[in-house]
């Protein structure tokens, strides 16, 4: 599959998003381990300032002490003896504690396990000590498991794309068959149409001389028609042709069968016949598909303009209408399969038209210019 600015711009955007993810989960990381030790040197400093308390003397400014102990209020702390018998404990349910004779003991254990413990002696024998064991305050917590729910959050919303993008293709698979089966009628239509005219004609008694001719060009267009749709998918057999003959077939063919208030104007700068490696066949049918897109733009009346122009690297065919024109909303999206501009759009006639130009031949088809009442340009750029 081709890179396309779009396929590049959604990578980039994936790469963006994953390395934002990367890195906010190592940043969490990092912030996690800061904190607990911030939090290990806040106990240190506590069990410190509680033992200056125990073994201070009377008169002895207890200040300090007192406010690090007094601003001890987020971790979580289980006291013990030498015993191992719980003391007393520090914010921690005090309701669940009384309720439950099992939750001191479970929270303590807990405590043990993650070995966040700090131990002070209260003699000099070190017979009798007291044990605090701490656990994380609620910032830790969060902070830790914040990774966790961003990886949540990103597999939902990676589920959600999925699904979406599921749903999307099938709903472009749709569209691509009902566009296809619009874009087989609007092709036969003309031919048939005329065919039916042709015989209406025979019947009251015209020259067949005349209209037999016509009548096989319309049965050549049909079977046209046919060899096209079968070299969708395929890859088609390009040979050296004269791109002005090519055009003049098609304005020839649309203009028999255009309202007789269209104008139609051909203009070639370049003096000699321009030669591409083409297939003419589907060359044709992009012009036909825009000229026709330009009759059905204007109604009945108007003029359609085609010019061949040369630069140092690029053939340009400019196909201009004096049609209702593109709105801006939708001129980025013209070329996808199900967007059209009419209630009976081919929906997928500029989508083919693209890809034969654009996969096939190597060149580029866009809009040039469009103005809501007063018509549009597309331009087919081919390599020389």
């Amino acid at each position: 599959m081709a890179i396309t600015p779009t396929n590049s711009r959604k990578l980039l955007m994936s790469i963006i998003a994953m390395a934002i993810i990367v890195g906010s989960f190592f940043y969490s990381s990092y912030l996690s381990k800061q904190i607990a030790e911030r939090e290990k040197r806040q106990m240190e400093e506590w069990v410190a300032a509680q033992k200056i308390i125990a073994n201070a003397d009377i008169g002895e400014d207890l200040t300090l002490a007192s406010i690090i102990i007094a601003e001890q209020k987020t971790i979580p702390v289980i006291e013990t003896n030498e015993l191992d018998s719980i003391m007393g404990f520090l914010n921690l349910d005090s309701n669940k504690a009384k309720s439950s004779a099992s939750f001191l003991e479970s929270k303590l254990n807990t405590y043990k396990k993650d070995g966040r413990y700090i131990k002070t002696y209260l003699d000099t024998e070190q017979k009798k000590f007291n044990t605090y064991y701490y656990g994380e305050s609620s910032l830790l917590r969060q902070v830790q498991y914040f990774p966790l729910l961003q990886l949540l959050i990103v597999v939902l919303f990676t589920t959600m794309m999925i699904i979406s993008i599921i749903n999307r293709n099938k709903s472009i698979q749709n569209q691509l068959w009902a566009g296809l089966a619009k874009e087989t009628a609007h092709q036969l239509g003309t031919p048939i149409s005329a065919l039916s005219g042709w015989t209406t004609i025979l019947k009251e008694g015209a020259n067949q001389q005349e209209i037999l001719p016509e009548m096989e060009k319309d049965i050549d267009r049909l079977k046209l028609i046919s060899e096209r749709f079968s070299m969708i998918g395929g890859t088609p057999k390009k040979e050296q042709v004269i791109l002005q003959d090519i055009i003049s077939h098609v304005l020839s063919y649309i203009k028999k069968r255009a309202s007789e208030h269209v104008k139609f104007i051909f203009e070639s700068y370049p003096v000699q016949p321009v030669v591409l490696n083409l297939s003419s066949e589907l060359i044709e049918w992009v012009i036909e598909n825009i000229c026709k897109n330009g009759l059905d733009a204007m109604d009945g009346s108007g003029t359609i303009t085609v010019s061949i122009k040369e630069t140092e690297t690029e053939i340009h065919v400019d196909i201009t209408d004096t049609g209702r024109g593109i709105p801006s909303s939708l001129q980025n999206d013209i070329f996808n399969p199900g967007v059209s501009t009419k209630k009976r759009g081919w929906g997928v006639g500029l989508t083919l038209a693209k890809r034969i130009i654009e996969d096939y031949h190597g060149g580029k088809l866009f809009i040039l210019q469009s103005t809501v009442g007063k018509g549009s340009t597309f331009r087919i750029a081919f390599k020389k």
